[in-house]
């Protein structure tokens, strides 16, 4: 059966031992000399160690107090950690993060489960929906960091990725071989005009197949290998594959996920939550 180590106890020995003695100890730690000796015999017995060297006028630790010390000292820097940062209140609060819908996987969830990992009592606040929408909402002030998806930025915003973007659709599907090309976007997709003119330059036939608001009828459609999308390089998602088309279907455009924060919303937890950003989709 595990056994518990006092975090008391330890807090008066390492005090004892920086100290220098039992009675300055009590001092600082605003006990009586009584109170820290009996915490000190009590730490002793549990571990059925001699820690103190009493033999002296002094105390000073025995080797098996010198082993401890170390020991004691990360425990209480990792308690007074996690104690700090459970009850501050600066770290309550939320954060409104917008993001379109087609950069979500991979980077967001990775995101959010390490910021909420590191800032338990803030929330998270996710929007997704199209990039025109977010930084409209941006602009208003409904959102404290909006990612977008664009060929250029606009001034503020800061470039996490340039990636070019790829053809996906049913994994092991045939509909990217059909003529007319069957497509399927959103109707506010921001790659929906690109990808057409892309397809026109090449001189291939092509109709909207799925043409709609809803991301899942869209994704329903691609699964079931009734037409084709495009997406950013690294962001396929697992239930749809990059097609390996062999140059039957034009290269597409380079777009730039940039990001755009409140110059106003300031504070760690919102430094941290940008710098976790900027570290998933670098490693797109």
């Amino acid at each position: 059966m595990p056994r518990n180590l006092d975090l008391t106890a330890l807090r008066s020995f390492v005090t004892v031992a920086d100290a220098g003695g039992v009675t300055r100890a009590a001092g600082l730690l605003h006990l009586t000399q009584s109170a820290v000796s009996m915490q000190l015999k009590r730490l002793e017995e549990s571990l059925g160690r001699p820690l103190l060297d009493r033999s002296g006028r002094g105390v000073s630790l025995t080797a098996d107090g010198e082993q401890l010390l170390g020991y004691a000292r990360r425990m209480m820097r990792l308690n007074d950690e996690v104690y700090a940062r459970l009850t501050d209140h600066a770290y309550e609060g939320e954060i409104v993060l917008g993001v379109p819908s087609d950069v979500v996987y991979p980077a967001i969830p990775t995101v959010l489960k390490q910021f909420h990992a590191e800032y338990p009592r803030m929330r998270v606040h996710l929007i997704s929906s199209y990039t025109s929408r977010l930084k409209s909402m941006f602009a208003r002030g409904e959102c404290d960091i909006t990612l977008t998806t664009e060929e250029e930025k606009d001034a503020g915003a800061e470039t996490l990725a340039a990636l070019p973007l790829v053809w996906v659709g049913a994994p092991n599907g045939q509909a990217w071989r059909s003529r007319p090309l069957r497509l399927a976007f959103e109707r506010n997709c921001i790659f929906r005009k690109g990808v057409q003119k892309a397809l026109n330059a090449a001189n291939i036939q092509w109709e909207m197949g799925v043409d709609g608001d809803s991301t899942r009828t869209i994704e329903a459609s691609l699964s079931a290998d009734l037409a084709v999308h495009a997406v950013i390089d690294g962001t396929v998602q697992p239930f749809l594959e990059q097609i390996d088309h062999g140059g039957a279907l034009p290269d597409l455009a380079v777009t730039r996920v940039n990001m755009y924060a409140a110059s106003n919303s300031g504070g760690q937890a919102m430094q941290d939550l940008l710098s976790m950003i900027r570290r998933a989709f670098a490693e797109l």
